[in-house]
């Protein structure tokens, strides 16, 4: 009688399991670090914790080496937290559908881990990452690509068979590419397309336009931030991104490099859409311009979403398809 598969927990589970396993990798190759150059523990984590503590107007109470002990006992339990934070994020990752393989998954997920520790510390002042030399690079980078390694390699043994995505189509690629220049004109078209087209109530479907006909609304006004400025720009690309992840979803492919061609979909989007308005509002009112615009996004958004939609049901019956990239 054949034994039934165990379950491996939830996406949660896998990625604590793997913040945790990836800190205590982090910490022994740091430490044999130090063992090998005889040098210091770093004070960088005590200092980032103590800097966020000012920035909130208190202090870390305490005198003396009481006060030292205190932060950096702070300071190690604040990476605790970010790398578990870095499994739990990249493990959700992973169940949406970006699954990077063998040594690219390894080094994005420590790319991640470096960024959760280095920009904190740009950010608050402690350090400046654009002085260090490469020496301080290298120290920095080998313990959190042993992290990666360990913590990508516990998500890819707990990861369930079901999970397992086929490889991308070349016309899911060319539909999120499409769905990414939608979202650079129209930011919120990136996510409200995929759930428009999908088998979501009608209630659902009401509620997920509303934000696209806002924006459509709010385009219109002079008031409405630069798109290609900094906070419209990163808003393009998440919906972008995200959009193309509910598409691989629908074939159960891998959304890693439809993700990389919605982004840049929705870069060439954005400047695009914003070198067309200034050429076409010497031509005639911006209004008409950004009607046109308009049409131009909603089309594409449809013709990413409603081909992907025919060709679901074909795709879930292909059967089993070569995973990777």
């Amino acid at each position: 009688m054949a034994s039934t598969p165990r379950p491996r927990g939830s996406a949660l589970g896998r990625g604590l399991a793997a913040g945790a396993v990836g800190t205590a990798v982090l910490g022994a190759v740091t430490h044999a670090d130090m063992a090998w150059r005889g040098r210091p523990a770093s004070s960088a984590p005590a200092d980032v914790v103590e800097a966020a503590v000012r920035a909130t107007g208190r202090d870390v109470p305490g005198r003396g080496e009481q006060r030292s002990n205190r932060l950096t006992a702070l300071g190690a339990l604040s990476g605790t937290a970010a790398g578990l934070a870095t499994g739990v994020l990249v493990s959700a990752a992973r169940t949406a559908g970006l699954r990077f393989s063998g040594p690219g998954g390894a080094a994005v997920t420590g790319a991640v881990a470096m960024a959760a520790t280095d920009l904190p510390m740009g950010a608050l002042g402690v350090s400046d990452p654009r002085t260090w030399t490469r020496r301080d690079w290298v120290a920095d980078a080998v313990p959190h690509l042993a992290f990666g390694m360990a913590a990508h390699g516990v998500l890819r043994a707990l990861e369930p068979a079901s999970a397992r995505r086929r490889r991308a189509s070349a016309g899911l690629v060319l539909r999120s590419a499409l769905l990414g220049a939608a979202a650079g004109s129209r930011s919120s078209l990136g996510l409200v397309a995929p759930a428009l087209t999908s088998g979501a109530s009608a209630g659902a479907k009401v509620l997920a336009v509303l934000p696209a006909v806002g924006e459509l609304v709010a385009d219109k006004s002079p008031a409405a931030p630069a798109r290609t400025s900094a906070q419209g720009l990163p808003a393009r690309l998440v919906s972008a991104t995200g959009g193309a992840a509910a598409l691989a979803a629908r074939e159960g492919a891998n959304a890693v490099v439809p993700s990389v061609a919605a982004a840049a979909g929705a870069t060439g989007g954005a400047f695009g859409g914003l070198a067309w308005r200034r050429w076409a509002s010497r031509r005639v009112p911006d209004w008409q311009a950004a009607l046109v615009e308009d049409g131009v996004a909603v089309g594409l958004a449809a013709a990413a979403c409603l081909t992907g939609r025919r060709s679901r049901r074909a795709s879930t019956l292909d059967g089993p398809a070569p995973v990777g990239l």
